[in-house]
């Protein structure tokens, strides 16, 4: 079924499915080089000095201009600029390292909204979709922060389904302008920001447009700040255009292009986010295990207590089988966009269509990373018990603030839908086969299961398995598209069950290929850390795929074809017996020793 992949390309979108990868040619954060190194380091002094050591002042907004301020603060340190091209004030690094200080940033709680809401949905579409002028009027003053940018996408009535959007453009009788008119809401920066990417139909057009907006054109006005669960430091308004005049030149893209811009965008948040969420659930592991360590009860440190060495163990398992992902797939997008470049397109239209490539994977990541950190920041303040309820203590803010990354960027239930049809519109556009393999996995259903030896090393058994993992995607995708056909879009349970599957088995995967790799690096004696979080991250994961099967499979087969299946699902999904419990505790052991997350 798989074919192992050996040349140095990286595997293309989606075919993770249908294809073994090799872990030489993935990237491993161990891997960073001396200069991401000093990058990381430089945002976290930042975050230290500015930031985390004024999260009530900047969460009380008390004071307007901080924000403002702390991101100008930024600014001349470089950060805004990280990915910007140098010829436009930026430093023109590659994607890797674009995601590496969104992840240390990502610590920074409110903070970290503003800033990847200004780098990110704020700077990037007049980046990539401006005109050469827009481009040189703009980017040179957001990069320094001079400038702070803001995305008005969502309205009252268009959320998930944005393309409803009510907003509306019409050319003004001199030619000269697009007159907007309309509403938008949970717009973040909005407080303060001085050029807004804004998404409006101009007259009767199916499609959005997108148009540069700055603050001072007039016709803008802002309701209060929203009082929020979470986040509260960020700025959050809605933003209404009563007869803003737009001149035309400032049309972002082409007409109706508005929809296309917001999807790819929306592609760059999504694994933006997966590494800003990472951030800040490895801050939130760090403060379980100093207090664990301080906190005595019944004589004695908690972190002596399995119960808590259960808790401190799996919120480090999530949280580097999440990491292992993101950067496998951040290296794949660089790659694809190094290979685009190649083959001479621009770097902008290069970037786009290098993280278009792998929307699938964002979109994985996005949900996998999102409640990672809701995991992580439950057991955060479980660990800390009464504590951990009083804003006094670092987690309860963390819990707050991670609520909103299931529902930014698209909700974690569209994302789910969208890993499952963009597959299947990649398999329909004939850039994915899936139905060659689909049809393997259904011959092998029919034929006597190989009863075969279960020798070989721990990365052999575990490969196995999500080989195995793999084929039950298909065999259950394969079955519900033929039965169900046109249907099956509508079937949102069933494609959230596939989608379950799809997100277990790449971010298992992903781990798989980092420990392998390591492994080799520094020799397997040498990380038996990490092999414990492999091992016991697939042994849950083929659990959790199991699981989702069993409800995907009952909800349209039924008789002998459930029966068979199911049958496929148990070979599939099943694992020798294992400790995990041993296996956590070399995980929670070496992290009560370190008195930190440490992987």
């Amino acid at each position: 079924m798989e074919t192992k992949e050996t040349n140095k390309e990286a595997l293309k979108g989606g075919e993770f499915l249908i294809k073994e990868s090799s872990s030489d040619n993935v990237f491993i954060p161990e891997e960073f080089n001396e200069e991401q190194k000093m990058i990381a380091d430089t945002c976290r002094d930042f975050l230290e000095q500015n930031v985390l050591n004024r999260l009530d002042e900047i969460d009380s907004m008390q004071n307007p201009e901080l924000m403002p301020k702390l991101l100008e603060q930024a600014g001349e340190l470089g950060l805004l600029g990280i990915s910007i091209p140098e010829e436009y004030g930026g430093f023109g690094k590659d994607f890797v390292t674009g995601m590496l200080s969104t992840e240390v940033l990502g610590a920074g709680h409110s903070f970290a909204v503003a800033f990847a809401a200004h780098t990110g949905i704020g700077t990037l579409p007049i980046l990539y979709y401006g005109t050469k002028e827009q481009k040189e009027k703009y980017i040179p003053k957001l990069a320094t922060g001079e400038w702070k940018a803001s995305y008005c996408l969502t309205e009252p009535n268009a959320g998930s389904d944005a393309n409803s959007g009510k907003t509306k453009a019409v050319l003004s009788e001199d030619g000269k302008h697009y007159i907007l008119n309309g509403q938008k809401m949970w717009i973040t920066n909005a407080g303060f920001a001085d050029v807004f990417t804004v998404f409006a139909k101009i007259d009767d057009d199916e499609n959005l447009s997108a148009f540069i907006v700055e603050k001072d054109f007039g016709g803008i006005t802002l309701n209060p700040e929203e009082k929020k669960m979470g986040i509260k430091g960020s700025s959050t308004r809605q933003v209404f255009f009563n007869n803003t005049p737009v001149p035309v030149e400032n049309l972002l893209g082409k007409r109706q292009e508005g929809f296309k811009i917001a999807l790819h965008i929306l592609n760059v948040g999504r694994i933006k986010l997966g590494g800003a969420a990472l951030g800040g659930a490895k801050e939130a592991i760090t403060h379980s295990v100093v207090y664990a360590n301080e906190r005595e009860q019944f004589g004695r440190p908690i972190s002596k207590y399995g119960a808590i060495k259960y808790k401190l163990a799996q919120q480090a398992i999530l949280s580097y089988a999440t990491e292992s992902a993101t950067y496998r797939c951040s290296q794949d997008v660089e790659n694809a966009i190094n290979a685009y470049v190649e083959s001479g397109m621009s770097k902008e239209e290069a970037t786009i269509k290098g993280i278009a490539d792998y929307a699938v994977e964002a979109a994985i990541i996005k949900v996998d990373a999102s409640e990672t950190l809701d995991y992580v920041v439950d057991e955060a303040v479980q660990i800390y018990g009464g504590m951990g309820y009083s804003a006094e203590s670092p987690v309860e803010r963390a819990y707050r603030d991670s609520r909103i990354n299931r529902i930014f960027e698209g909700t974690n239930e569209i994302n789910r839908m969208l890993i499952v049809d963009m597959l299947l519109k990649k398999a329909m556009k004939g850039e994915l086969d899936l139905m060659g393999p689909a049809q393997a996995v259904a011959k092998e259903l029919m034929s006597i299961p190989e009863f075969g030896s279960n020798d070989g090393d721990e990365f052999e058994k575990a490969r196995k398995m999500i080989k195995n993992f793999k084929k039950a995607i298909l065999m259950i995708a394969g079955a519900a598209a033929q039965k169900l056909m046109m249907q099956l879009a509508k079937e949102q349970e069933i494609l959230m069950n596939l989608a379950d599957m799809a997100i277990q088995t790449y971010v298992a995967e992903s781990l798989l290929l980092r420990v392998e790799k390591l492994a080799k690096i520094k020799g397997k004696e040498n990380i038996l850390e990490q092999i414990a979080m492999m091992n016991v991250f697939i042994y849950d994961a083929s659990d959790i795929i199991n699981k989702a099967g069993k409800d995907a499979l009952a909800a349209f087969a039924e008789g002998d074809e459930l029966r068979m299946m199911l049958m496929g699902l148990k070979r599939f999904t099943k694992h020798e017996p294992f400790n995990a419990k041993a296996a956590r505790r070399v995980v929670a052991d070496k992290l009560i020793s370190e008195n930190r997350y440490c992987f």
